[in-house]
């Protein structure tokens, strides 16, 4: 049975980080697990358009419009959804813990200078081929209305030690690479100052030393990023549907080759045809 708490204010990340870093030595992440229950609400919640800003540029979104880019209230949620994995009664350790997909769904669109009511879950934990996969729920409603405005599907993998796994049947033939559009080359700063206007500074983003803790050769680029930059480069209409998986990580600095097509399929690769993320962006059904 789900719970609500309602929070007077976003919590704090860096105290949320710590303490999942100090917890995830002791989780013993399954599938079947207990995991918490708790909605958290956010009620009265008003956009700092400074941030905002900033966020726009750091992605690539136009700056000024009197409308949220379709992946901000993500950023919005993400302290609400640390809260909860970073917690004792979450069961998947939060260090090493892999963002694999997110599917967002904006019914309409979201002003940047309306109050909000935002919420987060946990909907289900499932095997993964991997370990064991936590999806989180991020809902957005106008605090006028009540009208859900904006809600988004993630799922975070936990990795770990399999038992019974059979090699499943060969899936479908992967379709044609996109035809290129642009190539992109961000900095080895990106994940500092990604994480400055989005709160991540999960540390395998913010410099090679760190990063080099927990197995990769440089720091790695958020995969928030790279589906904001995808967006703001293709455009989404005011309803819309957009799903994205995270298929290799961003090494920085990098050279990256931005691909899309008429249909609204995208996808972020690099110049040798490794794909890093692939997408979809639709018009919502009415």
């Amino acid at each position: 049975m789900t719970t609500g708490t309602v929070l007077a204010k976003p919590p704090a990340l860096t105290p949320l980080l710590a303490r999942g870093a100090l917890l995830s030595p002791f989780k013993r992440p399954r599938p079947d697990a207990p995991f918490p229950r708790t909605r958290l609400v956010l009620p009265g919640l008003r956009v700092d358009l400074a941030r905002l800003s900033a966020y726009e540029r750091v992605c690539g979104f136009a700056t000024g419009d009197d409308a949220l880019p379709l992946t901000y209230p993500h950023v919005l949620g993400f302290p609400l959804a640390m809260r909860l994995m970073s917690g004792r009664d979450f069961p998947l350790p939060l260090l090493g813990l892999v963002h694999t997909s997110i599917e967002i769904r904006r019914h309409r669109v979201v002003p940047a200078t309306v109050t909000y009511e935002l919420a987060v879950r946990v909907d289900r934990l499932a095997p993964h081929r991997r370990g064991t996969e936590a999806a989180v729920v991020t809902e957005l409603r106008d605090a006028g209305t009540g009208r859900l405005v904006w809600e988004s599907t993630s799922t975070y993998l936990a990795r770990h030690r399999t038992t019974g796994e059979r090699p499943g049947a060969p899936g479908p033939q992967a379709p044609s690479p996109l035809p290129a559009v642009a190539e992109w080359r961000p900095g080895a700063d990106l994940g500092r100052r990604y994480g400055a206007v989005s709160g991540d500074r999960n540390p395998i983003h913010l410099h090679p030393l760190t990063a080099r803790l927990f197995g990769f050769p440089r720091a790695i680029a958020h995969g928030m990023w790279t589906v904001a930059r995808c967006l703001a480069a293709h455009g989404s209409p005011e309803a819309a549907v957009v799903r994205a998986e995270f298929r290799a990580p961003v090494l920085l600095p990098a050279t990256v080759v931005y691909a899309a097509d008429a249909s609204g399929r995208f996808e972020l690769r690099s110049p040798d045809g490794r794909t890093h993320l692939t997408g979809s962006v639709t018009t919502a059904p009415s």
